[in-house]
């Protein structure tokens, strides 16, 4: 443990003094043209968050919550500002990063998931589901790759891996050691919860912080468009996971039976969520009809809880709230990028417009991929997005016969979910390896063939159906 501490004592000083170093060396050994000091914080805070989220020195919230106090005392129009530094960023914009529209739609998708995990709704549901596929091996092997998929499009990934696994729990100790049922289905379980994820824009917070990247970009995606478009190719990556699975790990038995016991009273609670959460969806799924807002809609279950006391005062421990300081952290960086003019300073400084925009979608892609394979997908999403909401400024003609900037920053944030061939790489992976159930090598050559497989699939549905 010591010896751990003193790493991450000499990471910090480190990073420190390269942010340092960046602070207070001249604008012109930067190397960079017509970067004034205001630019040049935003540049050093930004190079502190990355690595401080690169190296996880700090939990990455606290990284994003340093990142934002940082900014709004060295580039905002009540911090230490002088005129002749460059132009200022209102101090109220990167405070209103905490409330950001997409803040608010992921606390509503929380305040749901606490909700229908209260009533045992989530139980019920998970219970009823996985009956219909009976019990033959290859189906309930589907089932828990499908009802963990749909109900990571609303839950976290992470509470739904836990509540499954614990479902599971008994059902995989009666299994023999020697077979490979426990592995598939055990694996089953985080594939589906991180594919699952990529379904809606409140699945994972890389979702949220495209869709804020995008919006900086003056580029606005309904939750029902994205429900469209990602949806289908998250059924389709499901099935191949299915099949996946029952080529590395045959089950030979004739039958297995999942039990799942319900904690469900079906009180006045229960059938308050019942109906308010089918409601909530709806009117998300039909934003382009109803021109409800989704980060509006997002707030009914919020207000309808609370004054029906399904949600109470102790119930806001249960919030993610480190979540959503995270992404809010992301928001905060891609303010100042453009309000103080970095992100035009930066189009300037690097020649994007020479890349091929393919390159550019792709390895963009791998980066992502790569990063959010070790250090956690929400803290990879943070770093790249602003710049890429930069760079897809910079190649707006270029990409727009490939969908635009959309296909950029959307490619990125399925590459985020794709990401899962280790126990490090996602806390469902971690949930699962800690069942002793799988190998990491199991893992690894399954999460390797799906994320290759999801990466081409995912580029062309980008192609054939943009957003």
């Amino acid at each position: 443990m010591e010896r751990f501490n003193t790493k991450k004592i000499i990471l910090t000083i480190v990073i420190l003094l390269i942010t340092i170093m960046l602070w207070v060396l001249p604008t012109a050994d930067l190397g960079i043209n017509g970067m004034n000091v205001m630019q040049q914080r935003t540049l050093a805070i930004f190079v502190f968050a990355a690595l401080m989220w690169l190296f996880e020195v700090i939990p990455a919230w606290a990284t994003s919550v340093t990142t934002i106090v940082a900014l709004l005392f060295a580039v905002s129009d009540k911090g230490f500002v002088l005129v002749e530094h460059g132009t200022a960023v209102s101090y109220r914009e990167i405070m209103a990063s905490f409330a950001d529209p997409v803040i608010m739609l992921f606390l509503g998708g929380f305040v749901l998931a606490i909700a229908a995990n209260k009533v045992g709704l989530d139980a019920y549901l998970a219970r009823t589901l996985l009956r219909v596929f009976g019990s033959k091996p290859k189906f309930v092997l589907l089932g828990l790759l499908l009802v963990p998929g749909m109900f990571s499009m609303f839950m976290s990934n992470t509470a739904t891996a836990a509540m499954m696994l614990a479902f599971m729990a008994p059902v995989l100790k009666t299994l023999p050691k020697d077979s490979a049922a426990p592995a598939a289905l055990t694996l089953a379980i985080p594939i589906a919860a991180n594919f699952g994820g990529l379904g809606t824009p409140i699945g994972t917070p890389p979702n949220a912080i495209a869709l804020g990247a995008l919006t900086k970009v003056g580029i606005d995606i309904s939750f029902g468009s994205w429900v469209v478009h990602m949806v289908p190719y998250v059924i389709v990556l499901l099935l191949i996971a299915w099949v996946v699975l029952m080529l590395f790990f045959p089950m030979k038995m004739e039958k297995l039976e999942i039990e799942i016991e319900s904690t469900s009273k079906f009180d006045r609670d229960f059938w308050i969520v019942a109906i308010t959460m089918p409601v909530t969806i709806l009117l998300w799924v039909t934003e382009g009809w109803t021109h409800f807002d989704a980060n509006i809609v997002a707030l009914v279950p919020f207000a309808v809880f609370s004054i029906t006391g399904v949600f109470k005062a102790d119930d806001f421990s249960k919030i993610e709230w480190h979540i959503l300081w995270m992404v809010a952290g992301g928001f905060a960086l891609g303010t100042c990028l453009n309000g103080t003019g970095l992100a035009t300073v930066l189009i300037n400084a690097i020649p994007f417009t020479k890349w091929p925009a393919v390159l550019v979608i792709i390895g963009a892609g791998f980066v992502m991929y790569l990063l959010s394979t070790f250090i956690s997908n929400s803290s990879a999403a943070s770093l790249l997005m602003p710049v890429l909401a930069v760079v897809s400024t910079a190649i707006k003609g270029e990409l727009t016969a490939l969908g635009g900037a959309a296909s950029l920053i959307i490619y990125v944030a399925i590459c985020c979910s794709l990401a899962m061939t280790l126990p490090i790489s996602t806390p469902p992976n971690a949930i699962a390896a800690s069942t002793g159930m799988i190998k990491t090598s199991q893992m690894v050559k399954v999460g390797l063939i799906l994320g290759v497989i999801g990466g081409v699939l995912g580029y062309v549905l980008l192609r054939i159906a943009a957003f």
